[in-house]
């Protein structure tokens, strides 16, 4: 009798569990039922989202957006606050943008814009069908290209998290970070080809307190790009390739820019891509300052540069190459960074001769290079690291040759 009783109570338990489950997700503004969405591909779910997305930022209470599984077509979608109480968009389908890059006005797909305590989750994908975009030609030569639309924009949010989510064949950037505090991804997810052009994965500019963790990013371009104004930037387990690694820059191009500070990226894995991890800065132009900056517990496989420091950085030949950098580095480590390397530059810290870098350390880099170009080597110019640990290549044996291989 006393195992009944048990059996009955569990299963009232379990019952009891399911219909408060229940009443959560019917009270979710569905926008297939409640909006009139549609996931046939063709049918735009600008107007079902917008709906949606202005009852929930006029609540007074916790909102919750669900947009089912499926495929659905989304023309474009601003969202916007400041609302009321904290919203959910739980993205369980997948949304694709119109494949023809001259259906957008803007160079933006899907943006976030001022919003505290929001919260996007549930599995879905964001497909921006950027080949058509990719096969444009002389993008490297022009400047038409930064006007195509970034997949996802999250602009002066507050409190943010983006977890499980995955963003693919955008026409450009992934992801654009701006003017943002406290914002998390993780398990993030970035998909594009690796002849994909100007397709970072995570761009920040301009935001305090951004975490990115666990998260998987191959693309054609930068993995996380990290602009002016970014402070307290934590980077952790992330895999990226193929891509051009985790880049601090380009700095210095612009005039004005803000300081860049406390960034760290540890325990990320590297593998097959243009760079590791780096820092660029451009030759002459702007000031700048880059500060307390740590690559940590970094693995890298068959990386073409897996340590650098470029402060000659000139894309295109679009500046001098005998002029200095602006930009002030200081406080720089690059701690345990292990693996292989595809050519034989594993590290090199190319500082301004303007502005010396101050205060690096090269502490633990064990990179094996084993082609057919020679041994690995480490190169260091208008810099005095400290070093400690083991040093394969040996830190800084190498000469500076006078025209450094440029990086992409």
């Amino acid at each position: 009798m006393e195992n009944k009783i048990n059996v009955v109570s569990t299963l009232s338990t379990i019952m009891l569990l399911f219909l408060s489950a229940v009443e959560v997700q019917s009270g979710a503004l569905d926008v297939v039922a409640k909006f009139g969405a549609k996931a046939d591909e063709k049918t735009d779910l600008s107007k079902p989202l917008s709906d949606a997305w202005k009852e929930a930022c006029a609540s007074a209470t916790t909102s919750s957006i669900v947009i089912p599984k499926g495929v659905y077509f989304l023309s474009q979608a601003t969202l916007e606050g400041p609302c009321k109480a904290p919203i959910e968009l739980q993205v369980q389908g997948t949304i694709k943008a119109p494949t023809d890059p001259k259906a957008f006005k803007e160079p933006k797909w899907i943006e976030f814009n001022k919003v505290e305590n929001f919260k996007m989750s549930g599995g879905g994908v964001f497909d921006g069908q950027g080949t058509r975009a990719y096969k444009r030609e002389g993008c490297d030569k022009k400047d038409f290209c930064s006007a195509l639309p970034i997949n996802i924009r999250f602009d002066y949010l507050t409190n943010a998290m983006i977890q499980d989510i995955t963003t693919r064949d955008s026409k450009q950037f992934h992801v654009n970070i701006l003017g943002c505090k406290n914002i998390t991804l993780q398990k993030f997810s970035v998909r594009a080809p690796k002849d994909s052009p100007n397709t970072d994965g995570i761009h920040i500019g301009r935001s305090d307190g951004v975490n990115i963790i666990d998260s998987d990013i191959r693309t054609g371009d930068d993995c996380i790009s990290i602009g002016d104004g970014t402070k307290h930037l934590d980077i952790k387990g992330v895999t990226c390739g193929p891509g051009h690694g985790i880049s601090i820059g380009s700095l210095g191009k612009f005039e004005n820019e803000e300081p860049v500070e406390g960034i760290t990226a540890s325990k990320c894995t590297l593998s097959d891509t243009t760079n590791g991890v780096r820092i660029k800065t451009w030759a002459g132009e702007y000031g700048g300052t880059v500060s307390d900056v740590h690559f940590e517990d970094i693995t890298v496989k068959n990386v073409s540069c897996p340590v650098i420091v470029d402060q000659k950085y000139c894309p295109s030949n679009k500046c001098k190459m005998n002029a200095e950098s602006n930009v002030k580095l200081s406080n720089i480590s690059f701690k345990n960074i292990r693996g292989t390397a595809a050519l034989p530059e594993v590290v090199k810290i190319i500082c301004s001769g303007k502005f010396p870098c101050e205060n690096v350390e090269l502490a633990d880099i064990d990179i094996k290079y084993s082609g057919p170009k020679g041994p690995g080597v480490s190169e260091c110019k208008n810099v005095k690291p400290k070093i400690t640990g083991k040093q394969n290549p040996p830190a800084c044996a190498a000469p500076v040759p006078p025209n450094p291989t440029p990086t992409v």
